[in-house]
C-alpha cells in the first residue's frame, strides 16, 4: 500500500466550514465551550457575525439551532461527540428531527480519539443515536479529503445530519476526485474472497488487513462507508457482491453502528458477518492513541484473525 502523507479531519472540517459559510451568509456555527478543538474557531475568528458561543450547554445550543432553523439559517452545532449526540438527545429528537429541521450536528473526537481523557469524553454510541432518528443521515468521513466533500453534501441536504469527525491524524486514502455521494459506500481496493466494510480509522486498518491477507491468499475487497445512515440497499449489495462475507472495522460499539446498519440493510439476503469494534464496554485513558486502538481490538492482526475465522 502505498504510503501517503496524513492528514487531521478536524483541520480539514474547521477550513470547509469556514469556506461554506463565506459563501453562504445563511450558513452559523455554534459551539459549546471546545471551539478551539472542533475547529468551529475559524468562523469565529474570520466572521464573528455568523458564530455563537453558547458555553457548556449543549441542550440550550441544539434548541437555538432549532430556532435558527427556523428562520431560515443552516446551523452547524460543534462539541465533542460524546457530548453532542449524549446530552440533549431529546433537544436533537423533539426539537430537530421531529420538525425535520434544517441542523448539522458535528461530533468531535469520535471513539477513542480522545486518549488522554478517558471514558468520560470517548463516545462508542454516537452512530447509533443519531442513526436511530427519523430523518437523521449520519456521515463518517474516512480521512481529511473526504470531510470537505461531507460538509458539502450536509449543506445540501435539507434536514438534520450528523458528522463525526476523529481527534488524530488519519492515513489519506481518498483522491480529491474520488466521488462522495450520501448513501452509497465506494470500493477503496478490489478483491473476490471477502469483503472488508470501514469508515473512519477502520480504513487503514482494513487496507493494512488486505496486504497481510494477500500473503495467505486472501483476495480482500475493502469498502468505504462514509455514509451510516440512508443506505442504499442496492449500491450496498453490489459493493459486497461476489465475496463470501463481510468484516465490518469501526471506531464504535459493535451495537448499534456501521455492522449493525450494514446487517439490517441486506438482511433479505445475508451474508456471514463479523464486527470488529469497541465491545460493550467503556473507554479509558491512555499515553498514545494506538495504545487503546490496540488493547480495544481495532488493529490489523484482529481484522485479519476475524476474516480468516469467518472464512473458514
Amino acid at each position: 500500500m502505498e504510503q501517503k502523507q496524513e492528514k487531521n479531519q478536524r483541520i480539514a472540517y474547521g477550513r470547509a466550514l469556514l469556506e461554506l459559510a463565506r459563501s453562504n451568509k445563511n450558513v452559523v456555527a455554534l459551539d459549546a465551550d471546545l471551539c478551539g478543538s472542533t475547529q468551529s474557531v475559524q468562523v469565529e475568528n474570520n466572521l464573528p457575525a455568523q458564530y455563537f458561543e453558547m458555553g457548556i450547554g449543549e441542550a440550550n445550543m441544539v434548541s437555538a439551532a432549532a430556532g435558527l432553523a427556523l428562520c431560515g439559517k443552516i446551523p452547524f452545532v460543534h462539541s465533542f461527540a460524546v457530548f453532542v449526540a449524549g446530552r440533549p438527545f431529546d433537544q436533537i429528537r423533539q426539537g430537530v428531527c421531529l420538525p425535520n429541521l434544517n441542523v448539522k450536528i458535528v461530533g468531535s473526537s469520535v471513539g477513542l480519539s480522545d486518549f488522554g481523557d478517558g471514558a468520560t469524553h470517548q463516545s462508542f454510541e454516537d452512530m447509533a443515536l443519531m442513526s436511530v432518528l427519523p430523518n437523521m443521515t449520519v456521515l463518517a468521513p474516512v480521512d481529511a479529503v473526504e470531510v470537505p466533500k461531507a460538509v458539502k453534501a450536509a449543506a445540501l441536504i435539507n434536514g438534520p445530519v450528523y458528522i463525526r469527525l476523529n481527534r488524530n491524524d488519519l492515513l489519506i486514502v481518498t483522491e480529491e476526485s474520488t466521488p462522495f455521494e450520501v448513501g452509497k459506500p465506494l470500493v477503496l481496493a478490489e478483491g473476490g474472497d471477502i469483503s472488508i466494510c470501514v469508515n473512519g480509522v477502520g480504513a487503514e486498518l482494513g487496507l493494512k488487513t488486505r496486504e497481510n491477507l494477500a500473503k495467505s491468499g486472501i483476495s480482500a475487497r475493502v469498502v468505504n462507508f462514509s455514509t451510516v445512515k440512508p443506505l442504499d440497499e442496492a449500491s450496498v449489495r453490489k459493493a459486497v457482491e461476489g465475496t463470501k462475507g463481510i468484516v465490518t472495522v469501526e471506531e464504535h460499539s459493535v451495537i448499534g453502528g456501521l455492522g449493525a446498519t450494514l446487517s439490517a440493510c441486506i438482511a433479505r439476503r445475508p451474508l456471514p458477518s463479523v464486527r470488529v469494534g469497541i465491545q460493550d464496554c467503556y473507554g479509558q485513558s491512555a499515553h498514545e492513541y494506538e495504545e487503546l486502538l490496540e488493547h480495544y481490538g481495532l488493529t490489523a492482526e484482529a481484522v485479519e484473525k476475524a476474516a480468516k475465522e469467518l472464512l473458514s
